[in-house]
């Protein structure tokens, strides 16, 4: 066996311990940083050859969520008309959800602000985008503020499509 050989499988040892102790997430240019950083001299198209040849892939992402297209709401009408300037506190709540893609998958995120003190008074977030996901938000927001009145709780879930807003890197 030639020395290039015997090195080229020094080297897939090497690449397969680098790829086990990152879960089986790391691909080419993660793994050459791995072995760079441990002192080992090696390019990356020659690790990325020799991973292609051993099958030894890295994950490639993450699926983004689809969107969700709702009809209108029909149970209660628009009373907000966008009059978003409120006199007092507790009169008027608006809600939005937004997802957020971090190392481990995607996030959901909903937030409950009160438009008098432009403040968010609840937020909860999920794994999952469930009903669950804004129950919460509206539970905190009713727990922590405690309005006497009757309280207006603008939503425009249902009539846009569902976008992410921002990644966390």
């Amino acid at each position: 066996m030639s020395l290039t050989a015997q090195d080229n499988e020094r080297l897939v040892v090497l690449i397969r311990a680098s790829h086990a102790a990152s879960g089986g997430i790391y691909g080419a240019p993660r793994v050459t940083a791995d072995l760079l950083e441990a002192g080992e001299r090696c390019g990356k198209n020659r690790i990325a050859r020799r991973m292609r040849i051993h099958e030894i892939r890295g994950v490639t992402g993450c699926k983004r969520p689809r969107p969700l297209f709702g009809r209108p709401s029909l149970l209660m009408p628009n009373r907000l008309q966008r009059q978003v300037t409120v006199s007092a506190p507790n009169q008027a709540w608006v809600t939005d959800i937004t997802c957020i893609r971090t190392w481990q998958g995607w996030l959901y995120l909903a937030v409950v602000i009160d438009l008098f003190a432009r403040k968010i008074v609840g937020w909860s977030m999920k794994p999952m985008l469930a009903k669950e996901l804004v129950l919460d938000a509206l539970l905190m927001a009713v727990w922590r503020r405690r309005p006497t009145g009757s309280v207006i709780v603008h939503s425009d879930f249902c009539h846009r499509p569902f976008r992410p807003r921002f990644t966390i890197r």
